[in-house]
């Protein structure tokens, strides 16, 4: 496979094609089930399938939170290799458990009434283990396990178990993830006057040899409004829509773009899926009494970091090293605030336990692994990854660089009092970042994930998988964590662009070409557009990592620029896999509620700051400035889907739910800017007319309909108090579902 010179990529003559299909079904990475390896090797499968409808996310819940309890306190009485086998009852295979033993069926998936496990582990009957109950966070995962159907992918027969064996690295690295991307020629299509550039050519020769034809472009108004929300999130205003509805210029849409490209809010916008990613708190899920040492007073100077450098479009290589190692990069004293990355992550009391601090290395393994190299290397604390070519050691060899990374709060300046170890004696007066470790250390392989189980030490390195020729090189420097920067944002490494541009693409879009975002290996789904996946990732690289310049090819494309509307290709595609309409999308609960404070003429502008209770009816400023609590998060926030920051957050999930539209009908907040609403309205002129169309202005940027005037007219002429009547118009406006989508 042939790399070409990037800058031949628009010329849709002579390149070799990069025949994704020959690649992209197969992954194999030892031990994989005989039967998965046989599959795969044929291409017949869009992701992996274990039968029963088991989800990967079910799959990755088992092999990283289940399976060690099962191998640790199950195996030796209830596997293939127990001598002599208990109770004749098998766990080391679902095929086992779902045979039961002599007490009969020990798991009945979803009834932990009914599963003998669960009242054994709880010693309600039998008591099991003998040696000892089990933690009680070990009997809470067991029973969610249960609870959940019991998802298990050990489809063996009991006894056919194969001992794990080396990875065979030449069929591992033919997974189209680990193959380094490549421009393709641009395809062929049947409508030549559609595609405004080769985004769109490898969309339409898709959805054109799916029998599709592509949706018009979507009206102005919609258009401005999606741009708008897109690149900002907020809504665009009655006269910015006017002025872009009337602006005949052929750069129209180019002007549109770049304005919005350089507001302040570019930066508030995507700062915020960001800190998704990052799971961004401000302080911990456990609290003891009122002890909140370890709790981030001044989270929001890494938030405010992350909102500066998107807005002055910080090229993302960049990005990620300041936010790995700017304390070690050289002249980056101004950009210690990055460090949060790292330092706002999760900490446990007893932080010298060994478990306790394997535990917190393990969420740093996983934010980097999942976050920025779309790979499940947490999985492999235990084991070795039983699906991806990830070893044991590979997850040791990136843990042992935060075994060598301690957290630190670091005083504003000289004058801040220093308590223990120079940390600022007061929090307050303090980033919260990291430094190197007083040691610094390779970790031992902790056998079955048991940290009094230790194996051989492992140097501190990258991912065998993501690295030159699968041969890392030792980080030879302090902690490595400038090298683990580095070889993350290697030309070398093929996932760390393509994660991010089809991140980029999923927030615009409403889907990624990958599905699952931050799942790039065999459990992941494929891409539906590979070759489109790797001309954007090679293009990201080419324009020196810019987010702004990715996101302005995307949203200028024919493509994005669809209409939404749910024409032919609704019955053919219904998920919409080949991109023949736009996506309808709902409003993330930021861009609504800002909407809904926009609408009320109450939003505060103002960049940067500290947090704000995103449900208190009086705070006005943007809800990217919520405060974010792992123990308590805001009910506002918490209602309306926002992800919860104890974890990497791969992309938010939509909920429709009956305590939505309560909140809407009777919230606090609700009826406060129903209120001012209704004052501005009240204000704005005595005339009903000129007051429904105002209304309709700074609620939805058009004008209001005849069938709405005539509405809204009749409901005035039925009441006697006026004011009463503007409130309860302006409340059902404001909780419309006009209100909430996109477009």
């Amino acid at each position: 496979m042939q790399v070409i010179d990037p800058a031949a990529a628009n010329a849709a003559v002579s390149l070799p094609i990069f025949d994704g299909s020959t690649v992209m079904h197969q992954v194999y990475a030892h031990p994989l089930p005989k039967w998965a390896a046989a599959i795969l090797a044929f291409g017949q499968l869009t992701a992996f399938s274990f039968g029963d409808d088991i989800k990967p996310s079910d799959v990755e819940f088992f092999e990283k939170q289940v399976r060690p309890i099962l191998v640790v306190h199950c195996y030796e009485c209830h596997s293939t290799s127990s001598s002599p086998l208990q109770g004749n009852l098998l766990l080391d295979s679902r095929p086992g458990w779902q045979r039961g033993g002599d007490s009969g069926v020990a798991i009945v998936a979803g009834n932990t009434d009914e599963s003998t496990l669960i009242s054994a582990i709880n010693y309600d009957s039998l008591e099991m283990p003998p040696s000892g109950k089990l933690s009680t966070k070990a009997i809470a995962t067991l029973t969610k396990w249960v609870e959940i159907g019991a998802p298990d992918p050990r489809n063996e027969s009991p006894g056919k178990q194969k001992s794990d064996k080396d990875v065979d690295w030449s069929l591992a690295t033919t997974h189209w993830a680990f193959q380094p991307p490549a421009y393709s020629t641009i395809p062929a299509v049947d409508d030549l006057g559609w595609a405004k550039g080769p985004i769109d050519r490898y969309v339409q020769s898709r959805f054109e040899s799916n029998s599709l034809a592509s949706n018009p472009r979507a009206s102005r108004k919609a258009l401005i409004q999606r741009l708008t929300y897109d690149l900002t999130g907020l809504p665009a205003t009655a006269d910015e829509v006017s002025r872009f509805i009337n602006d005949d210029h052929p750069l129209a849409d180019e002007r549109l773009v770049d304005r919005l490209l350089a507001s302040p809010a570019y930066g508030e916008r995507w700062a915020r899926p960001w800190l998704d990613l990052a799971r961004y708190a401000e302080d911990q899920a456990h609290i003891v009494g009122n002890n909140q040492s370890l709790f981030f007073p001044n989270a929001h100077y890494y938030r405010q970091w992350a909102i500066h450098a998107l807005n002055s479009d910080m090229p993302y290589d960049q990005f990620v090293r300041f936010q790995l190692a700017a304390d070690l990069c050289d002249n980056a004293s101004q950009h210690v605030a990055a460090l949060g990355f790292i330092g706002l992550g999760p900490k446990y009391y007893r932080r010298n336990d060994p478990a306790v601090m394997a535990d917190e290395w393990e969420d740093r393994v996983d934010m980097v692994g999942r976050g920025l190299l779309g790979l499940t290397i947490a999985c492999a604390r235990c084991h070795d990854h039983k699906y991806d070519p990830i070893e044991t050691e590979d997850y040791y060899a990136i843990a042992g660089v935060f075994a060598s990374t301690e957290m630190f709060n670091q005083p504003f300046d000289d004058s801040i009092k220093k308590g223990k170890n120079g940390h600022a004696k007061d929090p307050k007066t303090a980033f919260h970042v990291v430094r190197e470790a007083e040691k610094i250390r390779n970790l031992k392989v902790m056998i079955r994930g048991d940290v009094k189980n230790l194996g051989e030490e492992v140097p501190r390195r990258f991912v065998k998988i993501a690295s030159a020729d699968l041969k890392p090189s030792p980080f030879q420097h302090g902690s490595g964590r400038l090298e683990l920067a580095e070889s993350i944002v290697a030309p070398s490494n093929p996932l760390t662009s393509r994660v991010w541009a089809n991140r980029a693409w999923r927030e615009l879009f409403g889907q990624g070409i990958v599905r699952t975002t931050s799942n790039f290996g065999l459990l992941g789904e494929r891409p539906t557009h590979p070759q489109l996946l790797d001309y954007l990732a090679l293009e990201f690289q080419r324009y020196q990592w810019s987010p702004k310049r990715l996101h302005r090819m995307m949203t200028l494309s024919a493509t994005y620029q669809q209409s939404s509307d749910m024409g032919s290709s609704a019955t053919v595609d219904p998920e919409n896999r080949w991109l023949a309409r736009m996506n309808r999308r709902r409003l993330s609960v930021e861009a609504w509620r800002d909407t809904v404070l926009h609408a009320a003429g109450r939003l505060d502008r103002q960049v940067g700051g500290e947090s704000v209770r995103a449900s208190d009816s009086q705070e006005t400023r943007r809800t990217v400035y919520s405060t974010i609590s792992r123990f308590e998060l805001d009910e506002l926030l918490a209602l309306f889907d926002f992800p919860d920051p104890n974890n990497h957050c791969a992309g938010r999930v939509e909920t429709t739910t009956p305590l939505q539209k309560l909140f809407l009908l009777n919230s606090p907040f609700m009826i406060s800017q129903a209120d001012r609403l209704a004052n501005l309205l009240l204000q704005h002129s005595n005339d009903d007319q000129q007051r429904i169309e105002y209304a309709y202005e700074l609620c939805f940027a058009r004008s209001a309909t005849n069938a709405e005037k005539r509405k809204l007219h009749g409901f005035l002429r039925d009441t006697n108090d006026a004011k009463a009547a503007w409130q309860q118009i302006a409340h059902v406006l404001l909780a419309s579902n006009e209100l909430m989508y996109v477009d």
